[in-house]
């Protein structure tokens, strides 16, 4: 299975690729470029097609559809072609419900997002149209934050619905918040979707980990035309999708089991953390300009010039070099939270104080070139 889901991986940049290119030759032909958002929005406008979204979500998606409708329709011949599928059909089938429920919630959060690149959604219909789509998602599939560990406490199941309800908007909006130069949204994206899949096939959990393949490579093949100068934007038809595919598969992803010692990502309790730790980077970026933006009377959701991408280039780096070192980080902090439940206490602090230091850094970095702007 491990070579299925490698496989799959270049599918989903084989199927991004040509259709990224085709989308930007299309997106000029009849003009569907950049847009300047809604009212205050502060953005270079720039004479490029924003709808890659369309090519990172039928890359991924089309292929995850395409096999849950084999599975279901002909089942012995997808078993034929891969012979190590036949024990996990049956699990596979008793999840088909929830992956339905999912990629129903996909299709309805890159509507949204290709409506509001084109029309320009409001601040608060955009974040209430989130919340319901989490909350059907949480509602009617078992993508549940804590579901096993809160089952035995009073009102624990709607505790959970709102863990996770809470958890989808949030990485949501911080992929959206971060995609704000040439290939750093997708980046990010791409980094946490490997380190997912990889905690995936470890644990032998095959589908999450082929659905994962499928939304890397499409992020890789995307990428190839994102990176600067980017030919492409993939807009909130993009950075919405992929936000809700990353926090609903994360959910889905079982990261310790505290009756086995011997399961492959661990038994310690912080192994849960996992998630958060890979997100890291766009957590801390989204909380920083949102709780900035408040401090000066600013909506949130209204874009500016105060994301770590921009203090950066601030700072003298070029954009490339700013988008490098924020994958970089990423990078690190997506390593070294595979296997966080198999660390010992002490070892779990030091990637604790780890990402403190990072985020210390950063939070140096942008008060500083706040500071000398007079922003403070």
């Amino acid at each position: 299975m491990v070579g299925t889901v490698l496989t799959l991986l270049v599918v989903g940049f084989a199927l991004a690729l040509p259709g990224t290119w085709i989308l930007v030759r299309l997106g000029h032909r009849v003009g569907i470029l950049d847009s300047a958002g809604v009212a205050g929005h502060v953005k270079e406008l720039r004479r490029i097609p924003n709808i890659g979204g369309i090519a990172i979500f039928w890359a991924s998606i089309g292929p995850l559809a395409a096999g849950l409708a084999a599975l279901a329709l002909v089942p012995d011949l997808v078993a034929a072609g891969l012979p190590s599928l036949p024990t996990h059909l049956d699990r596979i089938a008793d999840a088909r419900g929830d992956w339905i429920t999912i990629l129903i919630g996909a299709l309805a959060i890159h509507l949204v997002g290709l409506y509001d690149d084109r029309r320009a959604l409001s601040a608060w219909p955009k974040l209430l149209l989130q919340v319901a789509i989490a909350l059907g998602t949480a509602l009617f599939s078992d993508v549940r934050l804590l579901q096993n560990f809160l089952a035995d406490y009073p009102g624990g199941e709607i505790v959970s619905i709102a863990l996770t309800v809470a958890w989808i908007v949030v990485v949501v909006n911080a992929v959206n918040f971060i995609d704000n130069m040439d290939g750093l949204a997708g980046g990010i994206a791409m980094i946490a979707a490997l380190a997912f899949m990889v905690a995936t096939i470890l644990t032998a959990q095959w589908f999450v980990a082929s659905a994962l393949a499928l939304l890397a490579g499409a992020l890789a093949g995307f990428l190839v035309l994102n990176i600067a100068p980017a030919r492409i934007f993939m807009g909130d038809g993009g950075s919405l999708f992929i936000g809700y595919m990353l926090a609903t598969l994360a959910a889905r992803t079982v990261y310790i089991d505290t009756d086995h010692a011997g399961y492959a990502l661990g038994s310690a309790w912080y192994g849960v953390l996992m998630p958060i730790i890979v997100l890291a980077i766009p957590l801390y970026d989204g909380v920083y300009v949102t709780l900035w933006r408040i401090r000066r009377g600013k909506s949130p959701f209204i874009g500016g010039h105060e994301h770590i991408s921009h203090r950066l280039v601030e700072l003298g780096l070029s954009k490339r070099r700013a988008v490098g070192v924020i994958w970089l980080l990423t990078g690190v902090t997506a390593t070294s939270a595979i296997g966080l439940g198999l660390l010992l206490p002490w070892q779990a602090a030091l990637v604790g104080v780890q990402l403190l230091g990072i985020f210390a850094v950063m939070a140096v970095l942008e008060t500083s070139v706040a500071r000398g702007k007079g922003d403070t």
